[in-house]
């Protein structure tokens, strides 16, 4: 374990990932999200497979135990990707960051409706907290929310938002399911390799012939998400995820750069007072699964039988 090592490419996926999405909202006023899911997975296959030949995990990668499994986490992750995607079309990109963490949140709840997951008062305490962050996030762009005057399209980009945040959890439920019997690798690949052909059901839905410069950025933002799910796995292989995953939350500091000196955002006070009650309620539930896995370990080491 080398937690500094693996906190750094945290951190640096975290980077890349924002800068990907920045790429993407630049060109979400003309090229349809479907679209740009088709780049980021297309161009993002050729550094993961470089990487794994790397590595010599390369037939490690392309082997699978459940391909029904990883079509099925490909329709929920491309969906979530999709509407993600739409929603910067509508919202600043930190709204869209902050309302993205709901995801892990929601993760929690799924994992225990569908996985059998136990799930005790603790972190359903913090899921609470997270999810009136959350709503406070969303707050002044929805009607029922709001005092409001609030445009159609602000509301419309919440509901994306959100709607791929839900199925960003469900998508995080697949891979829990897949990583019982598949490599990280394979989930890797075949993510990206799913990712192109179901983006390609939107084709009849509008695609736009892009210019030279959306089309440098939208295969810029394909090798970035490439480059930064590379980064985030070997963040994770290097250090404990419990040691790794609260800097998840470094995304919003990169958001509100990005946003305020790319495009002139300005966050509000109801947004970082929500965003705050979210990135709180993570870091609670990360630290009582390491203070829980903490246990279980002294517990298996009491009862290991001593020579």
């Amino acid at each position: 374990m080398r937690p500094l090592r693996g906190i750094s490419f945290k951190i640096a996926s975290v980077l890349v990932f924002i800068v990907m999405a920045a790429l993407i909202k630049s060109t979400s006023a003309h090229v349809p999200p479907g679209q740009a899911v088709f780049f980021r997975s297309l161009f993002a296959i050729p550094v993961i497979v470089a990487w794994l030949a790397w590595r010599r995990e390369l037939r490690q990668g392309l082997r699978t135990v459940q391909p029904m499994g990883h079509v099925w986490r490909g329709v929920v992750g491309t969906t979530a990707m999709g509407l993600g995607f739409a929603g910067l079309a509508y919202l600043p990109l930190p709204e869209v960051t902050a309302i993205g963490y709901a995801a892990p949140l929601l993760t929690v709840v799924f994992a225990a409706m569908f996985l059998g997951e136990e799930v005790r008062v603790f972190r359903l305490s913090a899921v609470a907290l997270g999810l009136a962050g959350v709503l406070i996030v969303l707050s002044p762009r929805v009607t029922a929310l709001s005092d409001g005057a609030v445009g159609t399209a602000e509301t419309l980009g919440a509901m994306l938002v959100l709607g791929g945040a839900v199925f960003a959890a469900l998508a995080q439920v697949f891979v829990r399911k897949l990583v019982l019997t598949e490599s990280t690798s394979a989930i890797v690949f075949w993510f990206s390799a799913t990712a192109t052909l179901l983006s390609l059901v939107t084709l009849p839905f509008g695609w736009v012939m892009p210019d030279g410069r959306e089309a440098a950025i939208l295969i810029a933002a394909g090798v970035l998400g490439g480059i930064g799910q590379i980064l985030l796995t070997s963040g994770y292989r290097e250090a404990d995820a419990s040691v790794v995953a609260p800097f998840e939350y470094v995304s919003m500091l990169f958001a509100l750069a990005l946003g305020y000196f790319l495009f002139d955002e300005v966050p509000t006070a109801t947004m970082l007072f929500g965003a705050l009650l979210v990135v709180t309620a993570g870091i609670l539930i990360i630290w009582r699964e390491r203070t829980l896995g903490l246990e279980r370990a002294r517990q298996r080491k009491a009862m290991t039988p001593q020579g």
